[in-house]
């Protein structure tokens, strides 16, 4: 009995002298996994960015933000019965009931300019968890006040929501460069009353105020060497997209043309609810990728996953969607 006790009295001890030695061990773990989760969150205020080259280009595509919305047959293939578009998304491996929208401008270094695509949905959309251009701007090595130009593809409010901060322009030294198709339509005080009354309203207080400083372009025109408009009418009244060629290497910007890697892409002749001319749009879409399919040229999507890179072949009744790995890292 005696024996016994001695040895569970030392156990006990050699336990807990075990405990005490460990302690600092057990500590240092804990600081570790503070300074990791401090570096997570560090992480996490920072946008997702992706840097591309493109010849002489450097191409940085930024997330702005990304948001969640249930019922996709409420947007894309309303002219569909809801089960083909539940059962297209179940063949993609996506959920039936949900659809996850991000929002990615796109910064052009072209060695002597530096031109920003869009601007995201900015102030409005921070409390949601997007409007973070900004800093994905200063992430990819930029300032806002660095950027010489700044190309709109169109006039929707998760493309032109960035351009003011504080009732002030967000880009202080730079240019810009407008549809003139799209700004006469969303200037029109004729939009008043009708559908597209905030649309107006937006352009109104985002817009109007730079078009001091705004060159006004139509379908060809030339945003700078190696970057060119292409009209793309349908998602709205001027839509373009948007060439870049650098030392024998192309890319598109395909702003709003497909907002979804599969409902858009995969059925490219579905309506889709955010598409003010239907019919138009659908074309579009055929025309645009049709070339980008047949060139076999990379793309930066505009609503397409982050990094919103890719390539389309045609396939079936329209285009499957290629992310893009490292073809435009070396």
């Amino acid at each position: 009995m005696t024996n016994d006790m001695s040895m569970k009295r030392r156990t006990l001890m050699t336990a807990g002298t075990m405990g005490v030695l460990a302690a600092p061990s057990i500590m240092t773990g804990f600081a570790v996994a503070q300074e990791k989760t401090d570096n997570q969150n560090m992480q996490q205020a920072q946008p997702p960015i992706r840097a591309l080259k493109l010849g002489a280009f450097k191409v940085v595509a930024i997330c702005d933000g990304t948001r969640a919305s249930a019922k996709p047959h409420e947007t894309y293939g309303t002219d569909q019965p809801e089960e083909a578009v539940a059962e297209l998304l179940a063949q993609n491996f996506l959920p039936t009931d949900t659809l996850v929208n991000s929002y990615s401008p796109v910064l052009v270094d072209t060695g002597t300019e530096v031109i920003l695509f869009d601007t995201g949905l900015g102030e409005g959309g921070r409390e949601a968890g997007s409007g973070r251009l900004m800093d994905g701007i200063r992430a990819a090595g930029y300032t806002p006040e660095g950027v010489s130009t700044v190309v709109l593809t169109h006039m929707h409010g998760d493309h032109i929501g960035g351009l003011m901060e504080g009732g002030k322009p967000a880009f202080a030294n730079a240019r810009y460069i407008i549809g003139e198709a799209e700004y006469a339509f969303w200037k029109d005080p004729a939009r008043v009353g009708t559908p597209a009354e905030g649309g107006h309203k937006g352009v109104l207080e985002k817009v109007v105020p730079l078009a001091e400083k705004a060159t006004f372009i139509g379908d060809g025109a030339e945003v700078a060497p190696g970057i060119s408009a292409i009209a793309a009418f349908g998602h709205s009244p001027g839509h373009m997209v948007f060439r870049l060629e650098s030392a024998g290497k192309a890319m598109m910007l395909t702003a709003d043309t497909a907002n979804h890697y599969v409902l858009s892409l995969q059925r490219p002749d579905w309506e889709v609810r955010f598409d003010m001319d239907k019919a138009a749009a659908a074309t579009t879409r055929r025309k645009v990728f049709d070339m980008i399919a047949s060139e076999r040229l990379p793309f930066i999507g505009y609503h397409m996953p982050f990094p919103a890179v890719g390539f389309v072949e045609a396939k079936d009744q329209g285009f499957r969607f290629v992310p893009a790995s490292y073809q435009l890292d070396i």
